[in-house]
């Protein structure tokens, strides 16, 4: 998962599960948002070096970011996403790689498990050829 979206005023968040993804009306879109003031395409979110875009794709009722209404736009963790009249706190955590540039998170991938529960739990210790490439052989 890259993050959520989470609706203001209540409801479940809706996870961002691929880098790219369309939001609107239409059940073929990826997040579906059932409104009728929600254009059939309305925009298209985009995970570029680490941080979301979002680029209107022609909506009748726009997008907006922080109240701003745009054709494409950086957004920040806390940015409100606004589609046609509703609005979505913009969740998820930018990672800065080694050269202090901020990219999307490995272990954060398409993949429902990418690392054993027990290892996320901290009860398990990764294979060694898994320890060389997350930093060392850390031993204990």
């Amino acid at each position: 998962m890259y993050g959520e979206l989470h609706p203001r005023g209540g409801g479940d968040p809706i996870p961002l599960l691929k880098t790219s993804l369309t939001l609107g009306r239409r059940e073929t879109v990826d997040i579906v948002l059932r409104f009728p003031n929600v254009s059939a395409l309305h925009c298209q979110m985009t995970l570029v070096d680490g941080h979301w875009r979002v680029k209107d794709l022609g909506s009748s009722n726009g997008t907006k970011v922080n109240g701003q209404r745009i054709t494409e736009k950086l957004l920040e963790p806390g940015d409100t996403l606004s589609i046609a009249k509703h609005d979505y706190s913009v969740v998820y955590d930018p990672i800065q790689n080694d050269g202090g540039e901020i990219e999307a998170d490995p272990r954060r991938s398409d993949s429902v498990f990418p690392r054993s529960l027990l290892e996320t739990a901290g009860l398990e210790r990764p294979a060694p050829s898994e320890r060389r490439q997350r930093g060392g052989d850390q031993r204990r």
